[in-house]
């Protein structure tokens, strides 16, 4: 891996050719990605793709009338100093705030590249392209900001804002809400019912932490499996059964941890205390994300908590 500083003009133009490219690439990826729930905020990423390719096409020149045809492949992996950045589609599926952050700091990163390398170019125009690309790039930061005015106004930003939010509801709340209750909820039995029939704290804990990690185990393979998300636009299965997944586990593990308290009552008390904690942010979930009536989301959450935990209550007192 080479210094900057160690870069020939002939090597900076090469590597200025590919940082062109990589970003045109890119910003391909990104419009294509968005544009089947976002296109108007492909659009904007089809014309910054367009820039790069201008800019391309212009160092290409430079570089064939002072150095002839052969272009040497120099990427940024090959040079200390640049942001690693994750490929597209290993990130997928794309978030839209996270592209439009990425984005901003593409455009960054490239501005101080031309600004540093105009600075050691010895060549006058070399140094004169160099410059107006780093102003070009300068102005492009604010250029998302110009797109996003001319091509997505009010009612298209606040439509795909809307969009965005349905589609993390459907991908990440969704199958943690599923998650989260399945465990706060169904443990509920087998925690209780082991407390009151051993009134032993660690084995409450035990049960607790078993029938917890099983449960997430089970519903995570279950979210998983159920359907690709191809044709539901639920988002990548494996994703969604993680996720799943990790909230039922972490839904049964929040009433077993008082279980480690020694003291037996003590441990009770505090865990019928997480308990109602839990199920209060279940609720406030339902409410905020699922659009449910306050009412109406405490009424459903309480109503199977409560029936649950009096069977772990009948069957650990008989």
């Amino acid at each position: 891996m080479r210094k900057f500083d160690s870069l020939t003009e002939r090597e900076v133009l090469a590597l200025a050719i590919s940082l062109e490219e990589d970003d045109e690439r890119v910003y391909a990826d990104y419009a294509e990605g968005l544009r089947q729930d976002f296109p108007a905020s492909a659009a904007i990423f089809d014309a910054m793709g367009e820039e790069e390719a201008g800019h391309r096409r212009r160092l290409i020149e430079l570089y064939k009338t002072r150095f002839g045809d052969h272009i040497p492949l120099i990427r940024r992996g090959d040079v200390r100093g640049f942001i690693s950045r994750t490929p597209v589609w290993v990130t997928e599926p794309l978030g839209l705030e996270a592209i439009r952050r990425q984005a901003a700091t593409m455009e960054v990163e490239s501005r101080i590249f031309y600004e540093k390398a105009s600075l050691r170019a010895r060549d006058p125009g070399t140094r004169q392209l160099l410059d107006d690309l780093a102003g070009e790039e300068r102005s492009h930061e604010n250029r998302a900001e110009e797109l996003e005015k001319e091509k997505l106004g009010h009612d298209i930003r606040r439509e795909e804002n809307d969009a965005s939010r349905r589609l993390f509801v459907l991908q990440i709340v969704q199958p943690g809400l599923a998650g989260l209750m399945d465990g706060s909820v169904s443990t509920l039995a087998p925690v209780f019912a082991a407390a009151l029939a051993t009134h032993s704290s660690w084995d409450a804990f035990r049960v607790g932490l078993a029938a917890s990690v099983g449960a997430g185990i089970s519903m995570g393979f279950a979210e998983a499996l159920s359907d690709d998300g191809s044709l539901t636009g639920r988002g990548h299965p494996w994703v969604r059964g993680l996720v799943c997944g990790l909230m039922t586990a972490l839904g049964g593990i929040g009433h077993t941890l008082p279980f480690l308290i020694p003291q037996f009552r003590v441990a009770m008390t505090a865990a019928m205390i997480v308990v109602l904690v839990e199920l209060a942010i279940i609720t406030w979930i339902r409410n905020h994300y699922m659009d449910t009536p306050p009412l109406s989301a405490a009424l459903q959450v309480g109503l199977g908590g409560v029936l649950v935990f009096a069977t772990g209550v009948l069957i650990g007192s008989a």
